[in-house]
């Protein structure tokens, strides 16, 4: 359905150039219009009127067809030229088919015949006037879109320049302190005062979780870019191969696992996969010290704002839990609620997760207390 052209008042103010031969009917056109809240000047030669005119200085061009200097048609082509924005109109006692295409096809948005009625011009100015400021907000949208886009490029190329160079320049140093460190153990460990080596331990130990975090922080950027290619995706049966592969690592562990109802969804199956397996890591390492850990995936149906429903997923543990103050910093990058001592980690699995639902244009949230596990709910 078209949407109503607006009220010629809405255009009160609005900068008309008027253009006609005949003088008398150009200054009556002048005085109604202004007498209408519009900002008229006429000219009553076509070529003054081309000479007067600046970019920007006017909104519409309402012109006379036949003119002895330059017809209407040929006097939009040139005004278009020097202000590509003008909106024209043109007036015309010889109102065929073959006129109107052709003023069409220089750029005029409309045309009237001669003689005219005020209702009728009124609606054909505020008509031309509206879709001017539509054409130049749209304008205005795919600059803003083009500038995103360059961005959202010179983003892209910094970030893959930021993870060449974290991939080699910071793991070149810290592969030469692991493997200096381990020669030098080979070799000199046993002339290594007892008081010392654990301060040589802490160093490797660093290291390593260096390296950790530098390996957390380049996947983070690979699935923050990662193309999304949505299929069904089978939660179900992702829930079950990540939970084997989870206790195969495991396996001096007892962990209830219930299973539940997990319809399928439509995401990329990758990057679901990651969700499902940081989610589940994470359910596994926080009962770690629970003897009767217990670990529920499912999903219910909730009531959505609108009136509708959707599927929440979740993955619930009787685990560490935490206190519901910090959950703002939950899924921050390299955040974390516990020690490196109680539980290790770099705090990047769940900002991964996140940013993998909220670019399938999904959510997730969390309520947990200390001691009392945590539940984690997801819309994908």
């Amino acid at each position: 359905m078209m949407s109503a052209v607006p009220a010629p008042s809405a255009f009160n103010g609005a900068r008309l150039l008027v253009v006609d031969d005949e003088a008398a009917q150009m200054k009556a056109l002048c005085d109604t219009l202004e007498l209408e809240g519009f900002q008229p000047t006429g000219f009553s030669s076509a070529k003054r009127a081309l000479d007067s005119l600046r970019a920007g200085q006017h909104d519409l061009l309402l012109t006379d067809l036949m003119m002895p200097e330059l017809n209407g048609i040929e006097l939009i082509r040139a005004a278009r030229s020097i202000d590509p924005d003008l909106a024209g109109i043109v007036m015309t006692g010889h109102g065929t088919i073959d006129t109107a295409v052709a003023a069409m096809q220089v750029g005029a948005l409309d045309y009237v015949l001669k003689p005219f009625k005020l209702n009728v011009i009124l609606t054909v100015i505020a008509r031309a006037l509206e879709t001017r400021r539509l054409r130049l907000e749209n304008a205005i949208l795919q600059r803003r879109e083009r500038e995103r886009a360059e961005e959202l490029a010179v983003a892209y190329r910094d970030l893959e320049s930021f993870s060449y160079s974290v991939s080699h320049d910071l793991r070149s140093p810290l592969r030469a302190i692991r493997g200096f460190m381990s020669l030098y153990l080979d070799e000199f460990g046993e002339t290594v005062p007892a008081d010392a080596r654990p301060l040589l331990d802490r160093v490797t130990a660093g290291a390593e979780r260096m390296d950790r975090l530098i390996e957390d922080l380049l996947k983070f950027a690979r699935f923050s870019r990662m193309p999304l290619t949505k299929h069904p995706v089978d939660l179900r049966a992702m829930v079950q191969t990540v939970v084997r592969e989870l206790q195969d690592q495991e396996p001096q562990r007892t962990v209830s696992i219930e299973i539940g109802e997990m319809p399928p969804c439509n995401a990329d199956p990758s990057l679901m996969q990651q969700v499902i397996t940081n989610l589940l890591s994470n359910a596994f390492k926080f009962t770690r010290g629970n003897a009767d850990a217990r670990i529920v995936i499912a999903s219910r149906v909730s009531p959505t704002e609108n009136g509708g429903s959707e599927c929440v997923y979740f993955v619930r543990d009787n685990g560490a839990g935490f206190d519901m103050k910090h959950a703002g910093k939950l899924f921050g990058v390299f955040q974390r609620l516990h020690s490196q001592e109680q539980f290790d980690g770099t705090g990047v699995g769940l900002s991964i997760v996140k940013r993998v639902l909220e670019r399938h244009g999904g959510r997730i949230w969390a309520e947990s207390a200390p001691g009392q596990g945590a539940s984690f709910y997801f819309v994908v």
